[in-house]
């Protein structure tokens, strides 16, 4: 049995670093060893997933395997509990006012994603079908476009004028990508996936994906890999038909105040994604109301504190950091040029 959290310093909670959880994949590559990761393994193993930030009680046989997924903490006072252990005894330290899972936890998913092939053409639950289906959860998600080979497709949303029945007779043909709506994958650009959507991610991306906290994937087409399964009838009495407007969803609205430049990504009931570009030197003072996670894509930040004791904490490229609401006020200094993303999760 894992032991409760221990408290912080004083009682405090400060930055927490995650042990990233690694899901072998039969799409996955190599590419999270560019970010500087040590994989877990031979290096033959292709890793197609890392899941950054998750708390989750069950996970699909199909998608993270059958077991929990649960984030164990990797710095200072509480290292070696798990975020599970955390959210059942400080949640509201953690989340503030911020909404909890449906079951309790942690209420978002944050991953990357390593595409080094195509990844099934698939739907997650509509809103609908989960009524319907208790079992089956609600799985919103954006992809942010971190790396992507000369050109790799994005394929999000029926094109116009598709219907169920030319679904059903593409899945019979096996030309179901046809029907799909392919953008380019441009490093930088965020996409919106509402629970419903067909999508795909095309071979040689790779991403940071923010969800909601589900693992309920239903397959459509998996490219000719005949050893997985698929998941017809529940994808078509989930999936919408139509094109995908997501536009009220992705504002990529652009500020160039406090000494950095904001640009508001991805807009939701669920979570909100801004990206930030700061210099070398940056500071920002934190003081938080809400949870937020920060996945640090180019530089490095320092975060040091200014009320509740705590060893500064180091967030390189590549890595997460959850910082809980009740993080009172922490200096965060860049330490070269610096891009990351913040991730806030709906509100209460």
């Amino acid at each position: 049995m894992t032991p409760a959290p221990r408290p912080g310093a004083s009682g405090g909670l400060y930055p927490l670093l995650l042990e990233p959880l690694y899901k072998e994949k039969v799409w996955g590559g190599r590419r999270f060893e560019r970010m500087g990761r040590s994989l877990p393994g031979d290096g033959h193993v292709l890793w197609g997933e890392s899941w950054e930030v998750a708390d989750l009680a069950t996970t699909a046989t199909s998608g993270g395997g059958g077991d929990p997924a649960r984030s164990v903490i990797a710095n200072g006072p509480i290292a070696g509990s798990t975020l599970t252990d955390l959210m059942a005894t400080r949640g509201a330290e953690v989340l503030g006012d911020a909404a909890r899972s449906d079951d309790g936890g942690f209420p978002l998913l944050v991953k990357y994603l390593d595409a080094r092939r195509n990844l099934s053409v698939q739907v997650h639950p509509s809103p609908a079908y989960a009524a319907r289906h208790p079992g089956a959860r609600l799985k919103s998600e954006a992809w942010y476009v971190v790396q992507a080979d000369p050109g790799a497709a994005i394929y999000k949303g029926l094109s116009p004028g598709i219907t169920r029945a030319h679904v059903e007779r593409a899945i019979r043909d096996g030309t179901v990508p046809d029907l799909l709506t392919a953008v380019p994958a441009v490093p930088g650009a965020a996409h919106y996936l509402p629970s419903g959507t067909c999508h795909a991610l095309g071979a040689g991306v790779l991403v940071a994906e923010v969800q909601t906290p589900s693992d309920t994937t239903f397959r459509v087409y998996d490219w000719d890999r005949a050893d997985r399964e698929t998941h017809v009838e529940e994808a078509l009495a989930s999936m919408t038909f139509g094109p995908l407007d997501a536009s009220a969803h992705e504002p990529d609205s652009r500020d160039e105040s406090e000494g950095r430049v904001t640009r508001g990504l991805v807009r939701c009931p669920h979570f909100a994604i801004d990206e930030w570009s700061v210099p070398r030197g940056g500071r920002r003072d934190a003081s938080l109301g809400r949870a937020e996670v920060w996945m640090v894509i180019e530089g490095g930040v320092i975060m040091e504190p200014v009320t509740v004791p705590f060893e500064p904490v180091l967030v390189p490229a590549g890595r997460t950091v959850l910082l809980p609401a009740a993080v009172d006020t922490v200096v965060a200094e860049t330490t070269d040029d610096t891009r990351l993303l913040r991730i806030t999760p709906g509100g209460a």
